[in-house]
């Protein structure tokens, strides 16, 4: 997993609880990086899984809620440090369907490592769009609050339905329709 996941994960949690709970994690969660990363170096996943599971355990926030949470700040990153991946389109389910063929194909030109998840389009219309998530990360939670955030960046309303599909989380059908 990317650093840039790790430093801005790190930075919300300062944000909203302080420095001291950052060191609390860090701590309690026992880290082979130690805590200390870089937005371009590359970590294991279980180290997220760790940060955001003694998170939740302090501060009895469910881990999903606060992927949510994560995934509306990282849309705010995303749209500040890449603007052009977001200003290209003028619509939220031109952008949302464009994920897989556009906007992974830019992050995948700088962070080339990186191990994205998979958007498959089932099927598009002018005021909806139903997609397939699969990752084995199971953060699609993550990327319910990039698609909240998405539509708020262009002022819009929708109704975005979450099914698993594999009861892990792994495989999740998004369906969302525009109000």
């Amino acid at each position: 997993m990317k650093g840039i996941v790790f430093t801005e994960f790190l930075e919300l949690v300062e944000a909203k609880f302080g420095l001291e709970v950052v060191d609390k994690i860090i701590t309690a969660a026992n880290l082979p990086s130690g805590g200390a990363y870089t937005a371009i170096g590359t970590y294991d996943f279980a180290e997220m899984l760790s940060l955001l599971t003694h998170l939740s355990s302090y501060t009895n926030i469910a881990i999903n809620d606060l992927l949510l949470v994560y995934g509306e700040h990282f849309f705010s990153v995303l749209a500040s440090s890449y603007p052009q991946l977001i200003d290209k389109y003028e619509d939220p389910i031109a952008l949302l369907s464009s994920i897989e063929n556009h906007i992974h194909v830019e992050v995948r030109k700088i962070y080339p490592d990186a191990e994205l998840p998979t958007f498959e389009i089932v099927e598009k219309a002018e005021d909806s769009l139903t997609m397939i998530y699969k990752s084995s990360r199971a953060m699609s939670s993550f990327g319910l609050g990039l698609m909240n955030k998405t539509f708020a960046h262009y002022n819009t309303n929708a109704e975005i339905l979450l099914e698993h599909i594999k009861e892990d989380g792994t495989e999740v059908k998004f369906s969302i329709t525009k109000n």
